[in-house]
């Protein structure tokens, strides 16, 4: 009898120890999150103050580097918006504000009275800057605030910088100050519409079409592309890239093509 109780209780025991304790999984996973990096360019570029097409000086270096080393992605080729907000205006803390800060409704009149000026009236009077590529060059330089001065020397609206004022002056004999606004407006656009004749002349068969439909893509080397990237480079690095057609500076072509399609400057 007693080997009996003892046998049933060692079968007892054995299917408790077959059934065991169940397993637990903690599927669960940390989340993870990528913060892209920002950064503002603007600068302007200078060129040989003479009536035939000559080497500029060096430009000028971007206006602030990036916050992140974390790579950029590459933004689509048929994306009309930039990577980054283009109407998110944001100064370097190296830059500082000096003279007069006027209403971006005069900004805005400035610029419009600039672009509507004839630069060329010998030579090239059919050259026509369009005013949505100063207002949107303007835009993305400065944010429309006449009395900013960043870290490199460049200077209100269109972020003029002290070489280009002395040689659109000399070139075109002028004395225009970017000191004052409406003046720097014009000193923005005069350079934008040098830009148009140098590029014009030896890469379009002497046309100056600067018409977003002449474009590809935004990455196209068409005429109006290569004038946004000039003004932020200067004329020597575009044409150093004219052999490879790509742009040395896409992101600030793309950005400025996309202002001039949508600008939060609009509203004023």
């Amino acid at each position: 009898m007693d080997r009996k109780l003892s046998w049933v209780a060692a079968g007892i025991a054995a299917i408790v120890m077959v059934g065991g304790c169940g397993l637990f999984r903690d599927d669960s996973g940390p989340a993870s999150s990528l913060a892209g990096p920002v950064a503002e360019t603007a600068s302007i570029a200078t060129a040989s103050p003479t009536e035939s097409i000559s080497p500029e000086p060096k430009p000028k270096p971007s206006q602030s580097p990036s916050k992140s080393k974390k790579p950029k992605p590459k933004p689509s080729k048929t994306s009309a918006t930039p990577t980054e907000d283009p109407n998110n205006f944001q100064l370097p803390a190296c830059a500082k504000h000096e003279g007069k800060l006027v209403s971006k409704s005069k900004a805005k009149t400035a610029l419009r009275t600039a672009a509507a000026k004839t630069y060329w009236p010998t030579s090239a009077p059919e050259l026509k800057v369009p005013s949505r590529l100063v207002i949107a060059t303007a835009w993305h330089e400065s944010g429309w605030q006449s009395d900013v001065v960043n870290c490199d020397g460049g200077r209100g609206l269109m972020q003029v910088m002290p070489d280009t004022e002395a040689f659109i002056n000399n070139r075109f004999a002028q004395t225009y100050d970017s000191h004052d606004y409406k003046q720097n407006a014009v000193l923005g656009a005069n350079y934008l519409a040098w830009l148009t004749k140098v590029f014009g002349e030896l890469y379009f068969k002497n046309t100056y079409d600067l018409s977003p439909a002449k474009c590809r893509s935004k990455s196209d080397m068409c005429l109006l592309n290569m004038v946004i990237s000039g003004y932020n480079v200067g004329r020597g690095p575009v044409e150093e890239a004219y052999a490879s057609k790509k742009l040395p500076n896409p992101e600030y072509v793309s950005t400025v093509r996309y202002l001039m399609l949508s600008c939060y400057c609009d509203k004023y």
